[in-house]
């Protein structure tokens, strides 16, 4: 009995075929972030669809899915897709940053990342600005852990987003600058967002570059930059 020797071609290309799929596993980035005063909602979305166009330009066949909510001072986004789209998102902003001092966009935090997702929340990507002021019983800040805060975070994302799948058709507007008054039980108040713009304890964009940049980072499967349930 003989053992068959692969070639080395053959392996190369096994290889090349491996990254290609790592290339489009899905990938869920939850992040916060403060907005200078009298900025124009409008100019947010602007801003994000450009670096989307540019971005899917080299990156043909891929999407970016997820929910934009803009609060009169602050602002939360999720972002559904692959890793090599959300550097170069979370890039541009950086880029931004560094050469305009008054960019519009401020002490954005990484909440969660979420690697290799099954599926999307979101299936397509969706903005709505919220106008009014969202009510809510208590600080919860105050009483509770970082990590419990987060989860409640997560858990209200997760209704949000099932509420959207059940009542937004796919290649419609969306849901619009009504979200506030037509669901205000599902969305954070604006003071839960300000709170994680503020903690030292989550990650911040730099930060979280430098780490993916490292040659030695290896990352899992299940890793998340906060412990978070599983079914997020």
């Amino acid at each position: 009995m003989s053992l068959r020797t692969v070639p080395r071609q053959d392996n190369d290309k096994e290889e090349k075929q491996r990254l290609q799929m790592k290339k489009f596993l899905l990938h869920r980035m939850f992040l916060v972030a403060k907005i200078t005063p009298n900025t124009e909602k409008k100019a947010i979305a602007e801003y994000y669809e450009q670096v989307f166009q540019s971005i899917l330009k080299h990156h043909l066949g891929e999407a970016v899915t997820g929910l934009l909510l803009i609060y009169p001072t602050s602002m939360v986004h999720v972002l559904e897709s692959s890793s090599g789209i959300l550097y170069q998102i979370l890039l541009d902003y950086l880029n931004h940053k560094k050469n305009k001092t008054d960019f519009f966009i401020q002490e954005m935090k990484i909440i969660v990342v979420s690697h290799n997702i099954p599926t999307r929340f979101f299936m397509q990507w969706h903005v709505s600005v919220i106008k009014g002021p969202v009510m809510y019983l208590g600080d919860v800040t105050q009483s509770q852990s970082l990590e419990e805060v987060i989860t409640e975070f997560l858990t209200q994302i997760h209704k949000l987003a099932l509420h959207l799948f059940k009542t937004v058709k796919v290649g419609t507007k969306g849901p619009g600058d009504d979200l506030d008054q037509l669901t205000p039980e599902l969305l954070l108040p604006e003071q839960i967002v300000k709170y994680f713009c503020r903690s030292e304890d989550l990650m911040d964009p730099e930060t979280f570059m430098n780490m993916y940049n490292k040659p030695i980072h290896v990352t899992l499967d299940s890793e998340v930059i906060w412990p978070t349930p599983s079914r997020f």
